[in-house]
């Protein structure tokens, strides 16, 4: 089956909350954690409108990335990167990466930054980010997050 990168439509978003979700829950998480962070993995069509959601399909939705670019800052951010637990391991993850890391390329930005789940934090050294600190979980008190940084352009 061939997997194809395309843009996000609003249509799409109930389908990529459930992928987030499901992806999420993936990692060894309870429904306890889950029902904790559901708010902040929620996408709907007003944030499908105001940034950059590409999506990796087949028959059905398989992954999603979202860039948020900073032109004052020259930065970008990687704010939702989550590929469906049947999909995982099959090349998905790379195809989403070329198509952000290509976008932000073509926007000149200097370099990405994320907040990583902890179980996700190797997927992403292997991009090439590297870890620059640690920050707080958005929906899990007293959690902390690795937050990395790969930078695209050398000043």
């Amino acid at each position: 089956m061939t997997t194809l990168i395309r843009r996000a439509r609003r249509d799409d978003a109930d389908e990529l909350s459930r992928v987030a979700l499901l992806s999420k829950q993936s990692n060894g998480y309870d429904d306890a954690f889950m029902a904790a962070c559901e708010d902040e993995l929620l996408v709907t069509p007003e944030l499908i409108d105001a940034r950059e959601y590409w999506v990796a399909a087949d028959q059905t939705i398989c992954g999603f990335v979202c860039l948020q670019a900073d032109r004052d800052s020259g930065w970008g951010t990687v704010s939702a990167f989550f590929v469906h637990p049947d999909c995982q391991k099959r090349g998905v993850g790379r195809l989403l990466w070329r198509a952000l890391e290509g976008s932000a390329r073509a926007k000149g930005l200097e370099g990405l930054s994320l907040d990583a789940d902890p179980a996700a934090e190797p997927f992403y050294v292997g991009l090439g980010f590297s870890t620059v600190g640690r920050v707080p979980s958005g929906s899990i008190p007293g959690r902390t997050l690795p937050h990395m940084q790969l930078r695209l352009l050398v000043p």
